[in-house]
């Protein structure tokens, strides 16, 4: 079964940097100086700090943090798994959800209004594309929706190396227009099952421990979720007993079109040196296996928040990713990446204009 690993599922093919850590102490120096009990701004300075390694690996400048056009880019597409009825609705809502978010009508469009934040929607292979043209709108489409990955695999390797190429390639043209951070959300019926088993597989958990009810499945539909989660991960053992799988192989038996191009634009995002926004369950699966590729990766992730869903909490303990929020979302969309843009705005404000003690002639 062996087959050769192509090279954008390495970490060399990606470059991306290690941040320079021995500035930290500068750093927090920076912000002990500032107008408040040590520590008194908890995970905000810790935020701080990051935002500050990132941006001054380019720019060489660990006294200012910018945050310049914050954008969520959501990627859609289609399951074959979704046929066995895994979800509250067929997967022609995916496209119709889509049409609502061009239209401005969903909640990530809301949540973006309120605060903002630049939207971008990617057809990464819904079932049926969008007919026009709309400015919001980029075409990656690499098929009409994956196979069923509880029978076979999901897709060829060719396609999955398509996808984090094209995810490369969305990225970097975001990234051209000046923004330098990039949140990521999903949409796709059945997309919950796809990281569910990308989950099981990657980590060995049963499909028990990371299969949950999605948007809000049924308990009859829950249990059949499990079951095809199993055989997938059956499948997929007996495939390669042997192995110890590299992400590509993962993606191109379990994955899906959406989750494998959100990898490769994490990937060139952080191989551009700009900050990563993660959502939720889905968004995180695609940040896993980005770690997996090339390890560095997450010294770019910020981690927006933690889902309802349990097996998000076990991935971010995987991960050892500490969130910034709770609020017990479960919708995807990238939601819970845009509500987490105050709080990197706010962090980038205290660090830059905050009085000193000595600035405000304050004697403690």
């Amino acid at each position: 079964m062996n087959t050769p690993t192509p090279a954008v599922f390495t970490a060399e093919y990606w470059n991306i940097p290690q941040l320079d850590k021995s500035q930290l102490p500068a750093i927090e120096r920076h912000i002990d100086t500032k107008t408040k009990p040590l520590g008194a701004l908890g995970q905000l300075e810790t935020l701080a700090q990051q935002l500050c390694l990132i941006q001054g690996y380019n720019s060489g400048n660990y006294q200012h943090i910018e945050i310049k056009q914050p954008t969520i880019m959501i990627f859609a597409a289609d399951h074959g798994i979704a046929k066995n009825g895994v979800s509250i609705a067929p997967s022609e809502v995916t496209g119709q959800m889509v049409a609502n978010f061009l239209a401005g009508g969903a909640a990530i469009n809301c949540f973006c209004d309120s605060l903002d934040v630049q939207i971008k929607v990617v057809d990464a292979g819904m079932l049926f594309p969008v007919e026009n043209p709309h400015p919001i709108l980029i075409n990656q489409r690499i098929a009409a929706g994956t196979a069923d990955l509880s029978i076979e695999s999901a897709m060829t390797l060719a396609q999955a190396e398509q996808c984090l190429l094209m995810g490369e390639q969305a990225a970097k043209q975001q990234l051209a227009t000046g923004t330098n951070v990039l949140g990521f959300g999903e949409m796709g019926i059945g997309n919950t099952s796809a990281a569910s088993a990308l989950l099981s597989v990657l980590t060995g958990l049963s499909a028990q421990h990371t299969t949950g009810v999605g948007t809000g499945i049924t308990a009859q539909q829950l249990d059949k979720k499990i079951q095809l989660i199993s055989l997938a991960q059956k499948r997929v053992q007996e495939k390669y007993p042997d192995e110890n799988l590299d992400p590509g192989t993962v993606l191109m038996e379990v994955g899906g079109f959406e989750i494998a191009q959100i990898v490769g634009a994490m990937l060139a995002t952080a191989s551009a040196g700009k900050t990563i926004l993660v959502d939720g369950f889905i968004v995180s699966v695609a940040a896993l296996i980005a770690t997996r590729i090339a390890p560095n990766t997450q010294q770019f992730m910020i981690f927006a928040h933690c889902s309802a869903e349990n097996a998000h909490q076990l991935l971010l303990k995987e991960l050892q990713a500490n969130p910034l929020l709770d609020l017990g979302l479960r919708l995807g969309e990238g939601t819970g990446a845009a509500l987490a843009v105050p709080l990197l705005k706010v962090a980038a404000n205290f660090y830059n204009n905050m009085a000193t003690f000595d600035s405000a002639q304050v004697r403690v």
